[in-house]
C-alpha cells in the first residue's frame, strides 16, 4: 500500500493566526483567558488552549467583568462588541481576515441600500457573524434549490456574499442560478472563497485521480472539513471524515493500494502524522509521498494589542 499526502492540507493563515491570539493573550494576560465560542472547529485544538488556561463560553454573559475575551476565527455579530464593551472586557479579536472581508462587503452593500443574498449553511458561527453586520435581514440559501423559492422583484437593487468554507461547485452552482434568477444582482464572480478552502479542495481533486481511499483528518463540525471528504465522494473516491487515527476502521483499507490524507483548514498536523503512523504499524506500507498541488505563504499580522 502507497500513502500520499494532499499539499497543501491542514491549517491556513486564518487558523495558525487565531491559535497564536489565544497563545499570546495567555502570555501577555495570565490565565484565564475567556474564549467566545471555539477558536476553531477542531477538539484537539480546543483541548490544548483549555489545558494552558483558556475558558470556552458560549456568550459574552459568562465573561467576568473588565476580563479579555477572545472572539473565534469565525467572527461575531456587532451585538457582540457592543455586549463586550458594556461589560468594559479587554476585546482581542481573532476573526479570519478574509472574514472580516466579507463583513465589510455586507456593510457597503447595505449602505447602498442593497438586499443581500448570503450563501452559506444556517447555524454556522461565521454565517452567524456575516449576519449581525447589518441591522436589517439577510435572505440565506444554502442551495440552487432554495434560490427558486427567494421572491423579490429584480428590480430592486440586489447583492450576494458567501461563507468563506463552502466547496467551489456548490458556491458556483449557487451564483449560477442567482444571476439566472436575478440578472442584475451584484457579488463576486467566485464568491467569497477563502484562499485555503479553495486550495484544499484543488488539492483533494488533483489527489482523487491517484488513490482509491481518501482520509480527511477534521472534525465534523468543521465545514471545509466536511467539503473535501464530500468532493473526494463526488469525485468517485471512498473517503472519510476522520478526527484521528482512533476514528480509522480497518475494513476501509482491505483491497486499498493508493491511501490519500488530507486535512481541514483547522485540524493539526500531528493527528495528520498519527494516522500516517498508525497505517505504518497496522499495514504494508510501501511508500509515503507527497502529491503537491501548490505551496502556501500567507501570513496574517497578529492584532496591535497583542504585537
Amino acid at each position: 500500500m502507497n500513502i500520499l499526502m494532499a499539499e497543501p492540507r491542514g491549517f491556513c493563515a486564518g487558523v495558525d493566526r487565531a491559535i497564536q491570539i489565544v497563545e499570546k493573550a495567555l502570555e501577555k494576560f495570565g490565565a484565564p483567558i475567556y474564549v467566545r465560542h471555539e477558536i476553531v472547529h477542531n477538539k484537539a485544538v480546543v483541548d490544548a488552549l483549555k489545558e494552558q488556561g483558556a475558558i470556552f463560553v458560549k456568550e459574552i454573559t459568562e465573561v467576568p467583568h473588565g476580563a479579555a475575551v477572545v472572539f473565534s476565527a469565525h467572527g461575531v455579530a456587532e451585538v457582540v462588541y457592543e455586549e463586550a464593551a458594556k461589560k468594559e472586557l479587554k476585546i482581542i479579536d481573532a476573526a479570519c481576515p478574509l472574514v472580516k472581508k466579507v463583513h465589510k462587503s455586507a456593510k457597503r452593500h447595505d449602505s447602498k441600500g442593497r438586499t443581500i443574498v448570503l450563501i452559506g449553511h444556517d447555524g454556522h458561527p461565521e454565517v452567524e457573524g456575516t449576519k449581525g453586520q447589518i441591522d436589517g435581514d439577510m435572505i440565506l440559501v444554502s442551495s440552487p434549490e432554495e434560490v427558486a423559492s427567494v421572491e423579490i422583484d429584480d428590480s430592486h437593487a440586489l447583492a450576494y456574499i458567501t461563507q468563506t468554507t463552502l466547496s467551489t461547485d456548490e458556491t458556483k452552482d449557487i451564483i449560477a442560478a442567482l444571476k439566472l434568477k436575478f440578472p442584475r444582482i451584484e457579488g463576486p464572480e467566485m464568491g467569497d472563497m477563502c484562499y485555503a478552502t479553495t486550495n484544499r479542495q484543488m488539492a483533494v481533486r488533483e489527489l482523487a485521480e491517484k488513490v482509491d481511499l481518501l482520509l480527511v483528518v477534521g472534525s465534523s463540525n468543521s465545514s471545509n472539513s466536511k467539503r473535501l471528504s464530500e468532493l473526494g465522494s463526488q469525485l468517485g473516491v471512498e473517503s472519510h471524515l476522520i478526527d484521528s487515527k482512533d476514528h480509522i476502521d480497518p475494513s476501509w483499507l482491505v483491497g486499498k493500494k493508493q491511501v490519500g490524507i488530507s486535512s481541514g483548514a483547522s485540524a493539526p498536523e500531528h493527528l495528520v502524522q498519527g494516522v500516517v503512523a498508525w497505517l505504518k504499524e497496522n499495514t504494508d506500507i510501501e511508500s509515503v509521498e507527497s502529491s503537491v498541488t501548490m505551496e502556501e505563504n500567507v501570513k496574517f499580522n497578529l492584532p496591535e494589542i497583542l504585537r
